[in-house]
């Protein structure tokens, strides 16, 4: 056991030691200075004189907003209509059909966000057109949106005071080409040398060692999942994800998808500190990120390196944890570290079941997607933590009676409102939702529907609530991993989370960029010596307990129903 927790230590600091050089090359790239990858430069210039757009135009917040959302649904309807009809388009060497209707707007929607829920199984679910032209691509596209939307933030900061913010179509252009493909090549190279399938034939007719004869899918997978990890995106090309020993053969690959799916998170925090010159800042924020990464992923690892208390009632040894559920090539150890950090960041992708983590690490899953912040997504972790940042200053400014501000700029009535209305809209979503689910559950369980609500769940009693409850968490914390005890291939969660997906991607980041607009064209105010400081450790610690405080408790009674409720059952 030991040496599994080697591995998770090592695996998490060389995630670190690369991310930091990253983090530096990310600003240079936004900044506009010379990096290696500089001969891509007509690449990108090709692409803007193809699209007719002017990267030098400078936008403020709210030409940036217009150019995200009008993008977006493009690719949405573009997406809609290729998965509506890719049963009849080409590259479909295993004769998959096409989605229905409602399948297909979750998935559309599903992708688009960078959520990557899955109500489909890959394999049998997709084509390999599909899997190209609308997952591989949204899941670039999606990565680089966030990253090009927290720019702004960079922008606002920045300066003193400008409502020039830079251009979205650059930096979104920016954040493809010299920082997702060249990574994405790497970890596409790493996987096909260690087994995944990149060719585009069809099923593999095989005979098992004990003379079965088996069919087994293929295709081009490698650059989908290292774009999937390194765009915290998390769609597996194959049903059970990261499980699967094509989609992650061994132990190196399983190494190489968890560095892959943190990198970018840690380094837009480093980023960010040196792209506006406060790297102390960036530093603090990071700390407050790592510390609530360690209060959840601590837990996991007692959880499921202890094993199963079930078992050992019945006398049972269980000398490598809790292991239902989990791949014996793993164990349980590094599968919690990946479990932690899926759902800390939205990535969302899997390499064991979650639904058969113990009570106590399903808690711990959960709490991770109710924060939404500690490192994040690309790009949206920060505007995230920005919204519980904003809270604290306003808090903090007015207990030692002056008016906030945030690095010169005076927090008044109107960002509050705004971080106020997100930081709330987030426990609203996944309450409500599950509240409708539950009451559609339990007052027409016979409904005559295609799939009746009381064939929705396998498993009754709280774990089945926690099922439900971790459906409409992982649609609006944008992550996509499950509970998949849940039947939620029909129409009531596919329309109900579709409708939570985009509304758990787009305010969160109009609320932050918006804020952000607001405060970068106010008059900057010198700092003095009464200023409230936000690079020290004393604010990061309050700010973890303002996250605690509204993102935590909020779900209190949801997680006693729940997980909590499930583990005291069984200790």
């Amino acid at each position: 056991m030991s040496t599994e927790l080697l591995g998770v230590l090592v695996t998490y600091l060389l995630t670190l030691a690369l991310a930091i050089p990253l983090g530096k090359y990310i600003a240079r790239v936004y900044q506009g200075q010379k990096t290696a990858l500089d001969f891509l430069a007509p690449l990108e210039r090709l692409l803007y004189r193809i699209s007719g757009i002017d990267p030098n135009r400078e936008m403020n917040w709210k030409q940036h907003l217009l150019a995200l959302l009008t993008i977006n649904l493009v690719w949405f309807v573009l997406a809609f209509v290729i998965l509506l009809t890719q049963g009849s388009l080409p590259l479909n060497p295993d004769g998959n059909p096409s989605m229905s209707p409602d399948l297909a707007f979750n998935t559309a929607i599903s992708f688009l966000v960078n959520c990557n829920l899955q109500h489909y199984s890959g394999e049998s679910g997709l084509t390999y057109f599909s899997q190209l032209t609308v997952i591989t691509f949204l899941q670039f596209v999606s990565a680089a949106t966030g990253m090009a939307a927290v720019v702004v933030l960079f922008n606002a900061f920045k300066e003193r005071s400008s409502e020039k913010l830079g251009n979205f179509f650059r930096y979104l252009v920016l954040s493809c080409t010299r920082i997702l493909l060249p990574l994405c090549l790497v970890i596409a190279a790493i996987l096909a040398f260690n087994g995944t399938p990149t060719s585009f034939d069809g099923k593999a007719d095989i005979v098992t060692l004990e003379g079965d004869s088996v069919q087994v899918s293929r295709g081009p997978a490698a650059g989908m999942i290292a774009i999937k990890h390194l765009g915290t995106n998390g769609g597996g090309w194959f049903g059970v994800n990261s499980a699967h020993p094509l989609e992650n053969p061994n132990y190196l690959t399983n190494m190489t998808e968890l560095v892959a799916q943190v990198l970018i998170p840690i380094a837009m925090v480093i980023a960010f500190g040196v792209y506006i010159r406060r790297k102390k800042l960036a530093w603090t924020i990071f700390g407050v990120m790592t510390v609530g990464m360690l209060l959840l992923l601590v837990p996991m690892l007692l959880s499921e390196t202890g094993g199963s208390p079930t078992l050992a009632q019945l006398h049972l040894l269980q000398p490598t944890g809790a292991m239902e559920g989990k791949e014996v090539r793993f164990g349980p150890a590094i599968s919690a570290y990946w479990s932690t950090v899926t759902t800390i960041i939205s990535t969302g992708s899997v390499n064991a079941m979650h639904d058969s983590t113990m009570p106590l690490s399903g808690a711990m899953q959960l709490l991770g997607m109710f924060v939404n912040c500690f490192y994040g997504g690309c790009g949206v972790g920060i505007l995230n933590y920005f919204i519980f940042l904003i809270i604290a200053v306003f808090i903090s400014g007015l207990m030692v009676g002056r008016t906030p501000e945030f690095l010169g700029k005076k927090v008044e009535a109107r960002e509050m409102k705004i971080a106020t209305i997100i930081a709330l809209l987030h426990p609203l979503l996944i309450l409500a939702g599950t509240a409708l689910a539950c009451f559609t559950l339990t007052s027409y369980p016979e409904a005559d529907w295609a799939v009746k609500p009381s064939a929705w769940l396998n498993n009754p009693g709280f774990h089945g609530f926690s099922e439900m409850l971790y459906e409409f968490t992982s649609s609006a914390a944008n992550n996509g991993s499950g509970f998949e005890g849940l039947g939620d291939n029909n129409v009531f969660w596919n329309v109900s989370t579709g409708f939570v997906l985009l509304l758990g991607r787009f305010l969160p980041i109009i609320g932050p960029v918006a804020i952000a607009g607001l405060l970068a064209r106010k008059r900057y105010v010198p700092e003095s010596a009464g200023t409230l400081r936000t690079d020290t450790a004393t604010f990061g610690f309050m700010t973890l307990a303002v996250i605690l405080i509204i993102a935590a408790l909020a779900f209190f009674p949801a997680l006693v129903l729940g997980p909590l409720a499930e583990y005291f059952t069984i200790y």
